[in-house]
């Protein structure tokens, strides 16, 4: 029986693909670029020194960690509020916010700069959840009347876009994050001027808040206002954040100690972003371990209150608990009614929310996780003056919680400095 040529080729290729597809399954391809970054590209240096796992809590020096907690540095904004803007608007700008709250803060300064340059009248964004058909509306989790506040004067907001726009379909144009002046000019204004009805989706291919050059007063002005002076949550959101630092600094005061705030993600532990490369200077992250070894040589005393960023407790969260008695998570301390809502693995958006106002009002943040949740946070306590982050380390040449300042502080170099001083 003969067999057709063009068959053997299209088994060949058939069978390329699925090793092809297995290929990329092995090596991580579908990791999202933003897990790539170690704390070296975001905001931290190296140190040297083994830390010594068996040391003892009561022969820790802590005078470094009170020095820490002497460091309040005072800022103003560095910024006015731009300029109103006389003419009508010129069309409409659409997106959407997705992948939780600190990739949130940059998609809607991304979106208000655009809209400012292109004098367009900016649509309210839905809420997109990581998983499928799960959507919420912007004033779902957001305080919507704050925000339409903030930009009076700046960008037109308004709910829902015009029945006769909405019949048309938009121009989508992928963005990438802190969007710069010669990509609106060369790529987005050409697409507008002809549309008229733009659909944004910011793409993350870079998770570092450091500043950039820019000779545009009126962006930087509208981008440090709508990363620092509009996007808040709802009432009610905010008051179950609040609550929870009331009982954390409470815990605190019955222990004469301070609120140690620790980004853990311990479900983040065994991806390719947590692995150490060869020749890397940092972890992506930090397990509850090496956060117990950092803190342990740093000198921070038994009595610190310590509140994790985890949804669940995990036994491997036991050691960190063991040490430092006064460790919770969010089901210790949130209000029993808001449980529910908020602990649901549906609602992760939401219990990140919390997690972004607990971190950015704590005494002190300790990041053990790279990336934009750790930028936004630092970007949120730069703007309030409190600068007391330090970073964890493998290794050391100092034992002092001062010396592990976060270079986004230490160096100056959070894009939040361009607008506070």
């Amino acid at each position: 029986m003969a067999v057709d040529p063009r068959q053997v080729v299209a088994g060949f290729l058939t069978l390329s693909m699925f090793v092809m597809l297995g290929n990329m399954i092995k090596h991580d391809h579908f990791s999202p670029v933003t897990e790539e970054l170690g704390f070296e590209a975001t905001g931290v240096v190296s140190n040297t020194r083994k830390l010594d796992n068996d040391a003892e809590m009561s022969s820790v020096d802590t005078a470094g960690v009170e020095d820490l907690m002497d460091a309040v540095e005072e800022v103003k904004p560095c910024w006015t509020k731009p300029s109103p803007k006389n003419q009508p608007s010129n069309g409409f700008v659409t997106f959407s916010l997705t992948m939780g709250p600190e990739y949130h803060i940059s998609q809607i300064t991304d979106a208000v700069v655009i809209a400012r340059y292109l004098g367009a009248t900016l649509v309210l964004p839905d809420i997109r959840g990581n998983e499928l058909g799960n959507k919420r509306k912007f004033q779902d989790i957001y305080n919507v009347d704050k925000f339409v506040r903030s930009l009076d004067g700046v960008v037109e907001v308004i709910e829902d876009i015009p029945d006769e726009v909405s019949a048309k379909k938009p121009a989508v144009i992928r963005v990438p994050n802190r969007v710069t002046e010669s990509f609106i000019t060369g790529t987005i204004q050409p697409i507008f001027q002809k549309n008229k009805y733009l659909r944004l989706a910011v793409i993350f291919s870079s998770v570092s808040l450091r500043p950039k050059e820019t000779n545009n007063k009126d962006m930087d002005a509208t981008a440090c206002l709508a990363m620092f002076g509009g996007l808040e949550l709802k009432h009610e959101y905010s008051e179950v954040a609040r609550k929870m630092l009331d009982r954390l600094q409470e815990l605190s005061k019955k222990s004469d100690g301070k609120v140690l705030a620790i980004d853990l993600r311990t479900d983040l532990l065994e991806k390719k972003s947590c692995k150490t490369t060869r020749g890397a200077r940092r972890k992506g992250c930090y397990s509850p371990d090496e956060v117990l070894a950092f803190l342990r040589s740093v000198g921070f005393s038994a009595n610190t209150t310590i509140y994790l960023t985890e949804t669940s407790w995990y036994k491997g969260l036991d050691v960190l608990k063991e040490e430092f008695p006064n460790t919770w998570y969010k089901g210790d301390i949130m209000p029993a009614e808001n449980k529910a809502e908020f602990l649901k693995s549906s609602n992760a958006d939401l219990a990140r929310a919390l997690d972004l106002e607990i971190c950015s009002q704590s005494d002190v943040f300790v990041p053990a996780v790279a990336g934009l949740f750790y930028g936004h946070v630092t970007g949120k306590r730069i703007a309030s003056g409190r600068t007391q982050i330090v970073v964890p380390s493998q290794s050391s040449t100092s034992t002092h919680a001062s010396d592990f300042i976060s270079t986004y502080i230490s160096n100056k170099n959070h894009l939040a400095y361009a607008c506070y001083c």
